[in-house]
């Protein structure tokens, strides 16, 4: 039995970069040895097994040959009799075919290391065609990979083209494509993972809400998405690392063409806390700076619960900036006025006061819009 860490820890470390996660392929073995020696089965489907101390995933060398559509439409066949050689062609791209023994030697049967340093994210064999979700994890890749230089290879670009225009892409389900999606929001480059999949034709399959809204910006309407979407995504990335926010941020455009928000939402899986912050934009987006500007301020902060969930403001806060930079100077210290008018302690002369119930609440909504008043702020449309 021989074991070999492989995928990519491997090309993470040939490229300096730090990594959470290790995954390792057996050759050799039979799932009953590994069961002798401690592992469990992490997978009743597939032959992978969690090691006893460090819990890490072993998985049995395999092949696999398509038998059905999607991307589980595959016969897995595995054994003592696979190589290592056969598990790493199966795999997507040549960087990710990559394989290191216990020594530290680097095995590489399909060019990854060349294809690492020319900054290519190619397939491997035409089997990558075979996967629907291979075009998601190469969207994700070029927003991981992006800031160093990496892009996809032509002839990869080309297959992608084909892959979109066939049934196979209609088997993916919104929930797999919304978990690449926010695996690609964590990442250096996040607009990346829809350019590629805009480039390839998929995107407009997948979600077409964003797809018309890039559309609508590579043909020089940017200004009609009061900026564009990945001009707000490059805002985002360096104030914020929280894939919700920065999803929020590009899912924003596209929710605000839609009819019935909370169908679309539900259509596309979002969660909750992504559908929420996307909610407090569109009513946010609502403000102007009129004579009622300062109650209708108050009313979305309260929505906010800024005392009960702090992190909610200050999301909706980052997203904003990112979203309508140009009108920074009166957002920002408008919304953390109305948060402090919100959060102030009640002057003695309303907490002593005989007023209850309806009464109270609107010397107390009274006095708080006072507050802002009195601030002066600077004044602009959203």
């Amino acid at each position: 039995m021989k074991v070999y860490l492989v995928g990519g820890a491997v090309r993470d470390q040939l490229l300096e970069l730090p990594y959470n996660e290790r995954d390792w392929v057996v050759v050799g073995a039979t799932p009953e040895e590994m069961l002798a020696q401690g592992y469990r089965r992490a997978d009743r489907d597939f032959p992978v097994f969690l090691h006893p101390q460090s819990g890490e995933e072993y998985a049995l060398a395999r092949t696999e040959v398509k038998t059905a559509p999607g991307y589980k439409g595959f016969q897995v066949s595995y054994g003592p009799e696979v190589s290592l050689e056969q598990d790493l062609l199966r795999r997507d791209l040549t960087i990710n075919a990559l394989a290191m023994d216990e020594s530290g030697c680097v095995i590489d049967i399909c060019e990854g290391q060349k294809d690492l340093q020319e900054g290519l994210l190619r397939h491997i064999t035409p089997a990558f065609s075979e996967d629907p979700l291979r075009l998601l994890r190469i969207a994700r890749f070029a927003a991981k990979l992006g800031c160093w230089g990496f892009r996809v290879a032509h002839g990869t670009h080309a297959l992608m083209k084909k892959m979109a225009n066939t049934a196979e892409l209609e088997t993916l389900s919104a929930e797999r494509f919304l978990k690449e999606m926010s695996r690609a929001m964590g990442e250096p480059q996040p607009w990346r993972f829809f350019e590629v999949l805009q480039r390839c034709g998929a995107l407009h399959k997948l979600i077409p809400a964003v797809a018309e809204i890039m559309g609508s910006e590579s043909a020089g309407h940017g200004a009609q998405t009061a900026g564009g979407m990945v001009s707000a995504l490059k805002r985002i990335v360096p104030v914020s690392d929280d894939p919700q926010i920065r999803a929020a941020v590009a899912l924003f455009y596209s929710a605000q063409n839609q009819s019935d928000l909370a169908a679309w939402l539900d259509e596309i899986r979002l969660d909750k806390r992504t559908g929420e912050l996307i909610r407090d934009l569109l009513q946010l987006s609502s403000v102007q700076t009129d004579e009622t500007s300062g109650e209708h301020l108050l009313d979305l902060v309260s929505r906010l619960k800024p005392r009960q969930q702090p992190e909610r403001f200050e999301g909706l806060l980052l997203a904003a900036e990112a979203i309508w930079p140009a009108r920074l100077g009166w957002l920002k210290p408008n919304l953390t006025a109305a948060r402090e008018a919100l959060l102030a302690p009640l002057p003695e002369r309303l907490a002593a006061s005989e007023l209850r119930g309806k009464a109270l609440g609107d010397a107390i909504r009274s006095w708080r819009l006072d507050c802002l008043q009195q601030l002066k702020l600077p004044r602009n449309d959203l």
